[in-house]
Formats: structure tokens, sequence, C-alpha cells
């Protein structure tokens, strides 16, 4: 359980520190422009997403490798969820909403979230790594 709670709390970090940097540092102009976004979020249910999120991969990996994860088999699972998570992001949205730029929207979206899924994934099977 321990495991469980530990991925579901460093989900969330890693989700913050990459999301938060990208969102209010590097690409704050190009998020600025997008007239659909609230300009004050309601952070409970982003907070409510990344437990669920968290807690299916943590999940997952537990499920993958029963008897221990290495860091690569963190990054599998990680990477996959992240990867059809970041397919919507990156290449759905864009084509649904109004955004300022197709391109710009999948070049910084895409690599975030590569970035994100990356870290996590790597913390993921540290968390969960086989003892021995």
């Amino acid at each position: 359980m321990t495991k469980h709670l530990l991925s579901i709390f460093a989900f969330m970090a890693i989700s913050f520190a990459v999301q938060g940097l990208s969102h209010f540092v590097i690409n704050k102009d190009h998020f600025a422009g997008i007239d659909f976004m609230r300009s004050d979020p309601i952070i409970p249910l982003g907070l409510f997403v990344m437990v669920i999120q968290g807690l299916i991969m943590t999940i997952a990996l537990k499920r993958f490798a029963p008897t221990g994860a290495t860091i690569r088999d963190g990054l599998v699972v990680s990477l996959a969820f992240g990867l059809f998570l970041i397919a919507y992001i990156a290449i759905v949205e864009p084509s649904k909403y109004a955004v300022p730029s197709i391109s710009a929207w999948f070049l910084i979206e895409g690599p975030v979230g590569l970035i994100q899924f990356s870290v996590f994934g790597i913390i993921l099977g540290l968390i969960h790594k086989k003892m021995g």
C-alpha cells in the first residue's frame, strides 16, 4: 500500500512541476492566448484526476511486474498510459477547439507530456523496484 501511495504522490508532484513550469513559466504566453481556458482553474478537480491517474498506473505496474519492477517496467507502464493521453491532448484537442496555433499546441503539449510521463516512469520503477 505504501508503494501505491508514494506513486500517487510522486505523480502529483511531477505533474505539478512539469505542467506548472510549462503553463506558468516557459509557455505562459501560449496558454494566455487561449480564449477558452479558465482564468481560475478548479484545482480540486485536477488533483482528483491526478490521484486517479497515479492510482491506475501504480496498480498497472504491480500487475505488469508483480514480484517487483525495474525502471524500464515503470517507463513502459507510464509511457503507455502517457502516450494514450498525450495523443488526445496534443492531437485531438486542437482539432476540436479553436487554438491559436495547432502546430504550437502540438509542439508544446507533446514534448511536455513525454517529459512528464518519462520522469514519472523512472520514479514509478524506482518506487516499485525489486529488492535483492
